[in-house]
């Protein structure tokens, strides 16, 4: 049974909620960035990026204080907003024919540590007690983390008739995605939103397991620094996005790898016929289609390679999963790639052109061979998870992506 709540957020005022949004700090480029931050005093880049003030790039804790500084900045020119009454926030996204409806809210460590909160992805320590001490100097949080949960036709119509009414945000940014946001406060609503999700047996995890980790993480040293905790504290929750499973979109990641571990090309070919049926194709630019089908491109051809699966066991959902099946029967026993995450030989790439741009980085001599496969279900991602089990880095590349600065949870 999921605890999902209202909170009352910080937000940018309705006339400057447009510039303030901003998308997350790795998807701009160095000419980006400082474009948005020379020329767009509003920006959110503005409070994550603390030593553009002073022509300095300024790491660890001294980063985190200066975060801080320029949100109470923020809160002092008014630019940012707090809300009086706790509400649910219905934000919605639409980019071309792709549209999500959303709920801004606050979920409970509790059910991320009894597993009503499912997670898919292993974490990396380090980075989680990172990002923890960063939450526990700046007091906010304001990239909430993506979850899913099982179709309701109630919580649908809750939300829909929500949006016939005026939104408080309705603005298109320059990447052509419009967004709209709505502010539910009457407690009616709130109660039955509240209800429906408490019947709620799961929810899953679809962008943000770091995050995720990291409020636990806090939410635990904060109890223990606390004698009088009841639970009910603002550390106790987090902010994430809950969407249906039905408005995730999943692509998938194709593999690119340097060398062929010292094998020759025909060398490579036999070694891999002993979990794959290869076949040339010549008929230009190839994908996979189907489950357990591969593309490879290799010396400026593709080909496909088909598992046989009278070679290859499954034994559980990860077993099944083409991500793992790729690693366990190539990228590991073959070129020696033991660390996907870390193994510099390896490189991703995803994207509607990313067949094209995987041919010419291997034409051009950057890389030997490529993989592409089909993108991993949301069925699959579920599978994982319920069964506790942690998909290959890299398995899955999903949207929406949301933007920072619209809502701002304070704990």
């Amino acid at each position: 049974m999921a605890l999902v709540k209202p909170f009352k957020a910080i937000r940018p005022t309705k006339d400057k909620a447009s510039f303030v949004a901003s998308r997350s700090y790795e998807e701009y480029s160095k000419d980006e960035l400082n474009s948005q931050l020379e020329y767009n005093p509003f920006s959110f880049l503005h409070i994550i990026n603390p030593g553009f003030k002073y022509h300095e790039s300024i790491e660890g804790k001294e980063r985190f204080k200066l975060v801080y500084n320029r949100y109470l900045e923020f809160l002092e020119d008014n630019i940012f907003q707090k809300d009086k009454e706790a509400s649910f926030y219905l934000y919605q996204i639409t980019k071309g024919s792709f549209k999500t409806l959303g709920l801004f809210c606050a979920c409970s460590v509790l059910d991320y540590q009894n597993d009503v909160i499912k997670k898919h992805e292993d974490t990396i320590q380090h980075r989680e007690k990172l990002f923890a001490n960063y939450l526990n100097t700046v007091g906010f949080n304001a990239e909430p983390v993506l979850m899913t949960y099982a179709e309701n036709k109630l919580i649908s119509t809750l939300l829909k008739t929500e949006t016939e009414q005026e939104p408080q945000y309705n603005f298109t940014t320059t990447d052509k995605i419009s967004h709209r946001l709505w502010k539910i406060t009457d407690q009616q609503v709130i109660e039955k939103l509240e209800t429906e999700f408490s019947k709620i047996d799961a929810l899953y995890i679809a962008d943000g397991h770091h995050r995720s980790a990291s409020s636990n993480l806090l939410a635990k040293k904060m109890k223990a620094q606390n004698n009088a905790h009841t639970g009910k504290e603002a550390y106790n929750f987090f902010m994430t996005y809950l969407i249906p499973e039905s408005e995730i979109r999943i692509y998938e990641f194709n593999r690119m790898v340097k060398d062929l571990n010292g094998y020759s090309k025909n060398e490579f070919l036999i070694k891999l016929d002993t979990y794959f049926r290869i076949e040339k194709k010549d008929d230009g630019l190839y994908k996979p289609t189907q489950k357990h089908h591969f593309s490879m491109y290799l010396d400026g051809e593709f080909y496909s390679l088909y598992l046989r699966k009278k070679v290859y066991k499954f034994t559980d959902a990860l077993s099944e999963l083409d991500t793992q099946i790729l690693f366990k029967t190539i990228l590991e026993p073959i070129l020696g790639i033991h660390d996907l995450r870390n193994d510099k030989r390896i490189s991703y790439g995803y994207g509607k052109h990313n067949v094209i741009k995987m041919k010419d980085n291997i034409d051009n001599g950057k890389f030997a061979v490529g993989f592409g496969l089909v993108p991993i279900n949301m069925n699959e991602i579920k599978a994982i998870a319920d069964a506790g089990l942690v998909m290959p880095p890299k398995s899955t590349y999903i949207e929406p992506k949301l933007r920072s600065g619209l809502a701002i949870y304070e704990f």
